[in-house]
């Protein structure tokens, strides 16, 4: 006897469809709306973490939200800039979550550096990423909203409760630590590679 494979009730290539399906709270129509939107929240998770783990536990905790507050999704907007919205607000639930009031401002002063575009423009986005996970959580986290996701300095102020003021000296020596690390970079990788081209010893 041949069974028929149930057809599902959606159209897993079809967004409007899978998340009419996951407001059913249709296994798999949540399972393909994860695989769709993965690689995105995967990238916001990974900007505000200082490790694969933490962006993991964001990404994950980002979906659960999603479901659980499907109902009330405005469908006249991008469900996509709605999904943001939940994945960067988790990211900040997480940095509260994990922030010593201290770290809101480093005392620590840090020299501006002066690096040329060129530098920039030769790094991959990875190796950017990298520094920026770097940085502390305070500097990382208002460096990311700011420079990244387009938030202004009010908004950012009142989604981490601190002042306009502190958000802007956060910024400021979040982007003077980044051109450190990128000159200590290139200036290293400068230095191997001369090393590297140096003539072999004849002795």
């Amino acid at each position: 006897m041949k069974f028929l494979r149930r057809k599902e009730d959606f159209n897993p290539d079809d967004p409007d469809s899978v998340i009419a399906a996951c407001k059913r709270n249709d296994p798999k129509a949540q399972r393909a709306l994860i695989r769709h939107f993965y690689g995105y929240v995967k990238s916001i998770s990974l900007r505000y973490s200082a490790n694969d783990q933490d962006a993991e536990e964001i990404l994950n905790d980002s979906f659960l939200k999603v479901f659980s507050n499907l109902d009330r999704y405005d469908e006249s907007q991008a469900f996509k800039g709605w999904l943001r919205s939940i994945a960067v607000n988790t990211a900040i639930d997480a940095y509260r979550k994990n922030a010593r009031k201290p770290d809101y401002q480093d005392i620590e002063y840090v020299q501006a550096v002066d690096v040329s575009e060129d530098v920039i423009s030769s790094m991959s986005a990875e190796e950017i990423l990298n520094m920026v996970r770097r940085l502390s959580p305070a500097y990382r986290t208002v460096f990311t909203l700011f420079v990244i996701d387009g938030y202004t300095h009010r908004e950012i102020a009142e989604k981490l409760g601190v002042t306009e003021g502190t958000s802007k000296s956060n910024l400021q020596d979040a982007r003077k630590r980044l051109q450190s690390m990128i000159l200590r970079s290139n200036t290293i990788y400068n230095t191997a590679y001369e090393l590297k081209t140096l003539p072999a010893d004849e002795n």
